[in-house]
């Protein structure tokens, strides 16, 4: 079967801290380019997902949602005697904070040798995000496998940056995001991310190292402010769309998603970025990183006239 967007990376159940009852937490389910995949397939793209999940009730409650929401599993392994990673969410007065357990996860035992091939070369776009790299020196391996594989076959490559020092250091990150951004056809970085790997502080320098990898379209993450959406012929800044955000976990990858089920609708960057920061705004309408993801139809309502 053929699919149009394609994802690699690691999925995670997700528990989140509640509000109201903070010894409380609601089980629901994350990770970055699950997230994207979920994102796009709810605006009517057809997607895959590329990973492992462990053979436990965690993997397997994640390929009943991506069944649910009708990401093909085609290329998710099922690993025995590994675990599925999980994380967890809570919440102050300075916003949501991570904690992990992914160590030894078998997302982040994935090899090179796993890769399905054939999927990618008749792929529109293959997405992976800098935690796809970061989880394991093997997975990295995968990825850049991946990347280099669906550049050799015309085939498009999407990178977000999410940058999380937590999981690899700085120098390292450095030195294979620039790999990465060398495959890259569309990037979609964060402000704190590209600025602590260029150590720029201007946006269009920012920018301008990018573009200068070969990357052809930069739709730069600016939160409140919209986004920044670059090629090299043009540069625009799109506008927010303002709501009354609860929880802004997954937000970007619900931009990026939303943004490339665009691209790959035909639409031009501009308004597929429109788009799209609608999509991540209302996103943060709801708690948890999956459950709030908007349906076309609800975006589609909230575009401005």
């Amino acid at each position: 079967m053929r699919n149009t967007i394609l994802a690699f990376g690691e999925a995670m159940v997700e528990f989140n801290q509640s509000i109201q009852q903070r010894r409380n937490y609601l089980e629901g389910f994350g990770g970055d380019t699950s997230n994207f995949c979920i994102a796009a397939a709810r605006q009517g793209a057809d997607t895959a997902y590329i990973s492992a999940v462990g053979d436990d009730h965690f993997g397997r409650n994640l390929l009943a949602l991506w069944q649910q929401e009708g990401v093909d599993i085609g290329h998710v392994e099922l690993s025995a005697g590994v675990a599925t990673g999980i994380y967890f969410v809570t919440h102050d007065d300075a916003g949501h904070h991570f904690h992990y357990l992914r160590a030894g996860s078998a997302a982040s035992r994935y090899t090179p040798a796993s890769l399905p091939l054939a999927a990618i070369e008749q792929a529109r776009v293959l997405h992976l995000s800098g935690i796809s790299l970061a989880i394991s020196e093997s997975a990295c391996d995968s990825g850049l496998a991946a990347m280099a594989h669906a550049r050799a076959h015309g085939v498009l490559t999407s990178l977000d940056t999410n940058l999380r020092l937590r999981l690899w250091p700085l120098e390292r990150a450095r030195e294979k995001l620039i790999e990465a951004f060398k495959l890259c056809d569309i990037c979609l970085p964060s402000w704190e991310d590209v600025s602590t790997l260029t150590g720029l502080d201007e946006r269009d320098a920012i920018v301008d190292r990018l573009l200068s990898y070969g990357i052809k379209l930069v739709a730069f993450k600016l939160g409140h402010e919209g986004c920044y959406v670059a090629t090299p012929e043009q540069r625009r800044l799109v506008a927010p769309h303002p709501v009354q955000a609860l929880d802004a976990t997954g937000a970007g990858d619900c931009f990026g998603g939303a943004f490339i089920a665009e691209l790959v609708a035909g639409r031009d960057p501009f308004s597929a970025a429109r788009y799209a920061n609608v999509a991540a705004a209302l996103s943060t309408t709801g708690y948890g990183a999956v459950e709030p993801i908007p349906r076309r139809p609800q975006v589609e309502a909230a575009l401005p006239g």
